[in-house]
């Protein structure tokens, strides 16, 4: 019988201990970074874990047609879960209910509160000129003129003179004014709606000479109303906060609350906008070192962003304070309000002040993902218990433990000795499994649900498959007269291109499942693709040098009938020999 090749394959096989030694180092590695980690076990979905169920209603802007359709939700779906994948919240549940509803289930964990706060924010963004501003509540200047006459005068003798300049240049701050106003806002370019003039037209039935008397009652009327919500607009009330500007449009003056960097609630006239966060590219938070500036946000405009901000800032740079600072306006609250005193044109800006961490990451992430096309309200809230999941789950469990147990009598009864190898391979393939799971819970936000543990169990039968395929192909080998040693390695290569195959197939299956699929199935998929992996692994990297190694020993050399291998078990043929071609023979006469 001819002996195995000579190689690299050869040399590979003489010294299996070393591949041995690398899964087994390997195993202890990942192991040791699940502990460090801090995440000794796979995180839970939420019909698992628990979390919140938020449902959301589509709602019209006042006087604008409809634009619920199952377009704009279906654009809606994938922006929120973006905003929650940003977050690291992974197995949440977007998808419609109906015409005009969205489910949100979002599992319990580190940041689904934030999740829950940014899923359903419309993150519309406005730059727009300040008319007016004062501290609400503050005795000073009770009733402000729409048109800032007397509150930017007392702001003007009390505010240190600003500088906003491009990117290039130093960003601007705002000091203390005489309300109290505190603020540091750091902006190097950006995009801010001009038209304070047609704001201050509006606000003043005077305005215009040449205005029709129609017009210029109108534009009192709008006036009056404006001064009157500002008048009355106290930002220290919750409920008038959520209604300030309500309904106004982009176009219109509006009226708006912020807080100051000294924790008071400040009010303000805002002129209308004329650049909006679509008009913004990119957006990322960010950690100044090189001042004390903190946490800030920048952010990236497009082209025509960048000229009408350009634009914008010019104008306002020629006015007087209040009429050159401009309000950051994010979903109807001022985010931040730098000053102006020169047109801006670098295409970019920065948002700084008393941010932390995970505000900063929260208003890049709504910026960089958009804006919903609908604005939603919040129906209802519901807390997820995980009573019946956890039953569930508890039936998966033992229904996994059953089909474990029932594959290993199999094992033991069928193959006897060589269970021995393909139980550890099993114990190794399911370390494996349930330590990467671990690991991928904090590193890419994996959770583990119902469809997940399916998956798993599934991967039992996975990797048994290819254990018998091997083991099938080293008794055909017996089978045919070859000791065991020849018969592992004449074995492998056949076996080795069978399993190949059945695990690439399980493996395409697994990815088309998951690309195609949305939700829980997702969850069943990926579980499904990475045992199938690490079925590769434990095979070419346990199971083959192990049975290398058992195949030396006598106990499986002989063919003991306990081994599994035994040639009369097996009704194998004689050992195949070497013999000599018998020579010709010899004619008589030619003798």
């Amino acid at each position: 019988m001819a002996a195995p090749k000579k190689g690299r394959s050869a040399s590979a096989q003489s010294r299996p201990g070393r591949s041995l030694a690398f899964i087994l180092i390997a195993i202890a590695a990942l192991t040791g970074g699940m502990f460090l980690s801090g995440h000794p076990t796979p995180r839970l979905g939420i019909d698992l874990a628990g979390g919140t169920s938020i449902t959301l209603t589509a709602k019209n802007e006042p006087g604008q047609p409809n634009a619920i359709n199952q377009t704009n939700m279906n654009t809606a779906v994938d922006i929120m879960n973006r905003r929650v994948n940003g977050l690291g919240v992974s197995e949440a549940e977007v998808q419609t209910q109906g015409s005009d509803n969205i489910i949100v289930n979002i599992p319990k964990g580190t940041n689904s509160k934030e999740a829950r706060d940014q899923v359903g924010t419309t993150a519309k963004l406005y730059f727009r000129p300040v008319l007016a501003t004062e501290v609400s509540g503050s005795a000073a200047s009770a009733s402000p003129s729409p048109s800032a006459s007397s509150s930017s005068s007392s702001k003007a003798t009390d505010k240190a003179t600003e500088k906003a300049t491009s990117s290039s240049s130093a960003s601007p701050t705002s000091s203390a004014t005489s309300q109290g106003r505190a603020v540091t806002d750091a902006l190097k370019a950006g995009s801010t709606p001009s038209a304070s003039s047609s704001a201050s037209s509006s606000a003043s039935p005077s305005a215009s000479s040449s205005a029709s008397p129609s017009a210029n009652a109108s534009a009192s009327a709008a006036a009056t109303k404006l001064q009157a919500q500002y008048t009355a607009l106290d930002c220290t009330d919750k409920a008038q906060r959520a209604k300030a500007g309500e309904g106004a449009k982009a176009s219109d003056p509006t009226v708006a609350c912020g807080k100051n960097s000294s924790g008071q609630w400040q009010k303000y006239v805002l002129g209308p906008a004329e650049v909006r966060g679509t008009d913004i590219k990119s957006a990322s938070a960010v950690f100044d070192t090189q001042s004390a500036a903190g946490w800030k946000v920048t952010m990236e405009f497009t082209s025509g962003g960048s000229k009408k901000f350009a634009d914008i800032t010019g104008k306002l740079a020629k006015n007087q304070s209040p009429q050159n600072q401009f309000a950051i306006v994010l979903d109807g609250d001022v985010v931040s309000d730098p000053f102006v005193q020169q047109a801006l044109t670098g295409g970019s800006a920065e948002i700084s002040g008393s941010f932390d961490q995970t505000e900063a990451q929260g208003l890049a992430n709504m910026l960089k993902y958009g804006s919903l096309p609908l604005d939603f309200k919040e129906s209802s809230v519901t807390t997820v218990t995980a009573a019946l999941g956890g039953e569930q789950l508890h039936a998966g469990l033992i229904a996994g433990a059953i089909g474990l147990g029932l594959v290993v009598i199999y094992l033991v009864v069928y193959y006897r000795g060589l269970s021995i190898i393909a139980i550890p391979s099993l114990l190794v393939s399911g370390a494996l499994t349930y330590v990467i799971m671990a690991l991928l819970g904090p590193t890419i936000g994996f959770a583990l649900n119902l469809p997940a543990v399916c998956g798993a169990i599934v991967a039992i039968g996975i990797t048994a498959d290819s254990f018998i395929v091997f083991f099938e192909r080293i008794r055909d080998e017996i089978r045919e007269g070859r000791s065991l040693r020849p018969a592992v390695e004449r074995a492998w290569p056949r076996a080795r291109r069978t399993i190949l195959v059945s695990d690439f197939v399980s493996f395409l299956a697994a990815a088309v499942l998951f690309i195609v699929t949305v939700g829980k199935v997702q969850g069943f998929a990926f579980t499904l693709g990475l045992t199938t992996v690490l079925d590769v692994v434990v095979v070419f990297f346990f199971t083959k040098p192990l049975m290398t190694l058992l195949a030396r020993r006598k106990f499986y050399a002989s063919g003991s009938k306990w081994s599994g291998l035994d040639p009369k078990a097996l009704g194998a043929k004689p050992p195949l020999r070497r013999t000599r071609r018998p020579s010709a023979p010899v004619d008589p006469k030619e003798a």
